[in-house]
């Protein structure tokens, strides 16, 4: 790929630059943001307003979007309090359950549990209850899926130890809503896997470990879809008001700065794929067989064998929906790009954050779980190289250029040399569409094959140390393998899982084998 290798001198020089500039700005954990940075006199305005009553929007709808300026997403951060007390010592709080009470809150479509400690383990049961904000009906109680340590960047890596990353959930979709209930019960391993599988609550609590320390349940509002001209990079959704006008200067001229960084970061993340697509494009188009192999030629003539250039055996190239296409606000994630050397596996994995989306929804849940993990859960960017919802669409992951080996945050011990591919929903019990395993199957036929990788070949990858595999080892997986190969994970779901060996054959025919 000369023409993909020859673009990295041209990156390193300007993203240098703005690295060491971004480095020498403080670090703020990103539990604490929202209280270490001063209050917009609007957000403090929202803060200072009554608190509608419970069970009824505060305005409607149409209301509240005629009344609020655009807003690109936002998170609440909201810390558990004791939902019981200790019998023993009544007066002392209960550290086995902790929780929200049932309570109004701003807008938001995405919420998961964090704690300080990114090492900690959550044993214990998370459930959820949300109100509708178009109805103002409150759902049923939800699951969150508890355990999620296996999705992250590789321990003694830069962005583990940032100082920035912190313990949580998967994330959970419910929509969009404006009012919350939380419990967080501890419980023993045995329970714990018995309320989660059979939906029993039987527990005990002297056998149970302590929960995390720091917990705050994170509600997070996508934003909306596209930005008007001229629009803030980030804020939280607040109402409008009048007569502020130093703070409004002030504002101004922070929105000013935000807008030209976002902009900068935006161009960054469109360069890398400018042999795909014009700049700036929402979606790189997808190519026939003749086509794709003509670009990979004409992208690595200098780096092929003869027989590599006799039979290329890379898929057609799928139509991917850029950052841009979803609405990555780029202001978010760390600047600049890291790679690996190559890509020779693709570990396949589930969200864990429902199935109740629309497809029309998409680019909002995939803000959503970018904002989650960016903010929340204090990693450089959204941890997925590509993600693929139900309806087989496949979108742009993590930042670095779709057809380059970037390293991801996916797959505990195993990022090196891999990509991770995340299908949105939970597939534990709910089989995957045809839709989204075609997907996988097209998106994997082109990727691996522009690294001479077989889908359903077998190769060696170096362990950075997980719970089933020790640091160093050389682990003999399938190229296209599910997240719980590389780690004692339920990940990417049994019902998922099952289908990779049909993902497997169609992504080998898709290349011509």
């Amino acid at each position: 790929m000369s023409k993909i290798g020859g673009m990295r001198g041209f990156l390193v020089s300007s993203i240098g630059v703005t690295c060491a500039a971004a480095l020498a700005l403080p670090l703020t954990p990103p539990a604490v943001a929202t209280t270490a940075r001063p209050v917009p006199a609007t957000e403090a305005a929202w803060a200072a307003r009554p608190a509608p009553h419970a069970g009824t929007p505060d305005t409607t709808m149409v209301d509240r979007r005629a009344a609020e300026p655009y807003a690109p997403g936002s998170t609440q951060s909201l810390p558990l309090e004791p939902l019981t007390r200790n019998r023993a010592t009544p007066t002392a709080p209960d550290a086995h359950e902790q929780g929200v009470t049932r309570r109004p809150v701003r807008h938001f479509s995405l919420l998961g549990i964090v704690w300080d400690d990114p090492e900690a383990e959550l044993h214990g049961r998370v459930q959820v209850r949300t109100r509708a904000a178009d109805t103002g009906t409150w759902s049923g109680w939800q699951d969150v899926e508890t355990h999620n340590s296996d999705h992250a960047a590789d321990r003694g890596t830069p962005e583990s130890t940032s100082g920035r990353v912190r313990g949580a959930t998967a994330p959970l979709w419910v929509g969009d809503s404006d009012g919350v209930e939380l419990r967080v019960r501890s419980q023993p391993e045995k329970a714990e896997a018995a309320s989660a599988h059979h939906g029993t609550d039987a527990r005990n609590l002297a056998a149970a470990p302590p929960l995390p320390y720091g917990l705050r349940l994170e509600l997070v509002d996508p934003g909306d879809d596209a930005p008007p001209p001229g629009a803030s990079a980030d804020g939280p959704r607040t109402a409008d008001l009048a007569g502020q006008t130093s703070t409004a200067t002030e504002a101004s001229i922070a929105t000013e700065a935000s807008i030209a960084t976002e902009a900068s970061a935006a161009t960054e993340a469109s360069v890398v794929n400018a042999d795909l697509a014009p700049l700036d494009a929402t979606e790189i188009p997808a190519l026939n067989s003749a086509e794709t192999e003509q670009e990979f030629l004409a992208l690595n003539a200098g780096e092929l064998t003869e027989q590599q250039r006799a039979r290329p055996y890379v898929g057609p190239r799928p139509r991917i929906v850029t950052r841009r296409g979803w609405g990555a606000n780029e202001g978010l994630r760390e600047r600049g790009f890291r790679y690996t050397k190559k890509v020779k596996a693709a570990f396949v994995h589930h969200t864990a954050s429902g199935n109740n989306y629309r497809c029309s929804q998409v680019p909002s849940l995939i803000r959503s779980i970018y904002r989650y993990h960016v903010k929340s859960m204090g990693w450089r960017d959204i941890g997925y190289n590509f993600v693929i919802d139900k309806c087989g669409k496949i979108y742009e992951g993590r930042a670095g250029g779709v057809a380059r080996p970037v390293l991801g945050a996916h797959t505990l011990g195993f990022n090196s040399n891999s990509m991770g591919i995340a299908v949105l929903g939970s597939y534990g019990a709910k089989k995957p569409s045809s839709a989204a395993v075609k997907a996988i199957a097209r998106l994997t036929a082109w990727k691996l094959g522009l690294y001479g990788m077989n889908p359903r070949g077998k190769t060696y990858l170096k362990s950075a140390g997980s719970n089933l595999h020790r640091k160093g080892k050389k682990v003999r997986l399938n190229v296209i393998s599910g997240h719980r190969d590389g780690f004692k994970t339920s990940c990417p779901g049994r019902k998922l899982y099952g289908k990779l060996g049909s993902a497997r054959s169609k992504a080998a025919r898709y290349q011509g084998r």
